[in-house]
């Protein structure tokens, strides 16, 4: 008797798999709305700090209107000369200062961030139009000149965060066969090339920075590795979701709390607070010091990014103990089931023997869907 066995597949099963699968780029959706639109959508100063340089009754009332007039928008504080002024902006305390007087001039450091330097132009600008007085902008850390907007230093930080996180995807997924030591030491490899590849960007191809290459090169460094490190610890736990446990962690609460595009003083203050301790802030923000002014709160920067590579060894060493556990737990279940249930003459082909194959932690075709993710993402 002859039984009829069908060879196309199961067309509820497959779509049922598709529609989960689909719940992936959704959430991508609505995540990177909420994390972008919330960030950039509408930037306007608060708390913003500038300074009026000058030591008499005149500056001190300018320096009142202007606090009154802004309504928050600005911190306005008085520098009794120039050189203090110059100081606060060469330390990122002020983003700008204005020096009054027959030819106004207004200090600026584009290098902490050309859109901060923009909007303090914006605003005195229009004090000296009151004054019927042309505005002198003097920039006292100027961007190098393969960088004439000062984002390229974001831009830098985006590829290193594409070629970091899509590796996690492939040793999380082809790799999950590999003792976790092996793809510890693939992620370290990975890290590496990333940042050379960075490296080169910056200097030789764009030219983003004129100077301070290999800081800056050490800094990428860190910056991928945790990464890294933080997404080979987590796809043990997160599986087919680490590709968007890693996007929510290093795209979209990464790159908009960078202050690459808008500082703090420019956004929401979710994001500001993001910036103080996130590890796309702790690149942009290093870079910055270490190229435009002098290293300036370099150690800081350089502490959140080791942070971030200590959390990520963490997340390492807790996967392979998890791992190891689950590898115990499954060999005592194999243990107690018995070597075989059936007849002495069935060939065991489901769980391993010298015509089957061996059973994998995760399957091909899982591996293959979580990299197609990743890389369309």
């Amino acid at each position: 008797m002859e039984v009829s066995v069908s060879a196309g597949p199961n067309t509820s099963g497959a779509l049922r798999h598709v529609l989960g699968h689909l719940l992936t780029p959704l959430l991508m959706c609505v995540g990177m709305g909420l994390a972008y639109l919330g960030a950039f959508h509408a930037p306007e100063p608060h708390d913003l700090r500038v300074d009026v340089v000058g030591s008499g009754p005149t500056t001190q009332v300018l320096a009142q209107t202007l606090q009154n007039k802004g309504a928050g928008a600005l911190d306005v504080r008085t520098a009794p000369d120039r050189d203090t002024a110059v100081s606060a902006l060469r330390e990122q305390r002020s983003f700008g200062a204005y020096i009054p007087g027959e030819k106004p001039e207004l200090l600026v450091a584009s290098g902490s961030s050309d859109t901060s330097a923009m909007a303090v132009e914006k605003v005195f600008t229009k004090v000296a139009a009151a004054q019927d007085a042309p505005l002198k902008v003097t920039d006292t850390a100027p961007t190098a000149s393969g960088d004439p907007t000062g984002q390229g230093v974001f831009f830098l930080l985006v590829a290193l965060s594409i070629g970091a996180y899509a590796s996690v995807a492939v040793i999380g997924g082809a790799g999950a066969v590999l003792p976790m030591r092996i793809r510890a030491l693939l992620a370290a490899g990975m890290s590496l090339v990333v940042s050379l590849i960075g490296t080169l960007f910056a200097g030789p191809v764009f030219h983003l920075v004129d100077h301070g290459l290999a800081g800056v090169w050490a800094m990428a460094w860190l910056y991928a590795a945790g990464i890294l490190a933080v997404g080979v610890g987590l796809h043990t736990f997160l599986r087919r979701w680490t590709t968007l446990g890693v996007m929510v962690l290093f795209v979209m609460l990464n790159f908009t709390s960078s202050g690459g595009i808008y500082r703090p003083e420019l956004q929401p203050g979710f994001f500001g607070a993001l910036h103080a301790f996130w590890n796309g802030a702790g690149f942009v923000e290093g870079v910055r010091g270490h190229v435009y002014f002098g290293g300036h709160g370099l150690g800081r920067n350089v502490l959140v990014l080791a942070l971030w590579l200590l959390a990520g060894a963490a997340l390492v060493v807790l996967a392979g103990l998890t791992e190891a556990r689950r590898r115990k737990a499954s060999a005592i279940t194999g243990a107690a089931a018995g070597p075989g249930t059936g007849t002495g003459s069935e060939p065991r082909t489901r769980f391993g023997s010298e015509s089957g194959p061996r059973p994998r932690p995760e399957s091909e075709s899982d591996s293959e869907e979580e990299m197609e993710e990743a890389v369309a993402v």
